[in-house]
């Protein structure tokens, strides 16, 4: 009987997402991944040493690797986005290995009462420049999550295969029809 229930349920949610209103939600969260990712790289590409010093007073770093690390870290979340955009290969799941790791660094700073900017958003971060809030950044990073689950059950449901970084033909992103 579970089996029968279980099964309704997810001919239920495939056909909400395959619908046009699952579909402009997908798009939706798309963009706000997106709009977030290329936000958080550039206002941190603008001032890489202050968020090399935001990576360093977490103390997870040698003081050596702390430079490249901030600089990977941006240059990823900007490519990341970038792919999104454009439904490239690896670009979500790049976004959601990111988004585990930052997940990661606030819970272990949460764990030890760190009172620190988030770095989330670069040095210029007015919210964390005035509330240092760990906590809260944590909470926008799971909604975040949610985003990112909606996106892979939407590609999932609707077959959706991203494209490759270079080159085009068969191995464009593609969906069924709907």
């Amino acid at each position: 009987m579970s089996q029968i229930v279980n099964n309704g349920a997810i001919h239920r949610l495939t056909n909400r997402l395959s619908s046009p209103p699952g579909r402009w939600c997908y798009h939706l969260l798309k963009l706000v991944l997106v709009i977030v990712f290329l936000w958080s790289g550039i206002s941190k590409a603008i001032h890489p040493l202050q968020f090399a010093e935001i990576i360093g007073a977490y103390g997870l770093l040698p003081e050596v690797l702390i430079f490249p690390v901030a600089i990977s870290l941006i240059s990823l979340e900007i490519i990341a986005a970038i792919g999104l955009i454009f439904d490239k290969r690896g670009s979500l799941s790049l976004i959601t290995l990111m988004m585990i790791l930052f997940m990661g660094i606030l819970i272990y700073g949460i764990t030890l009462g760190l009172d620190i900017d988030c770095g989330c958003f670069g040095p210029e971060d007015p919210e964390a420049e005035a509330f240092h809030n760990l906590r809260g950044a944590l909470y926008r990073d799971f909604s975040l999550m949610f985003a990112i689950v909606y996106l892979y059950l939407w590609r999932f449901t609707n077959r959706l295969t991203p494209s490759p970084w270079w080159g085009h033909g068969d191995n464009q992103a593609q969906t069924k029809e709907v």
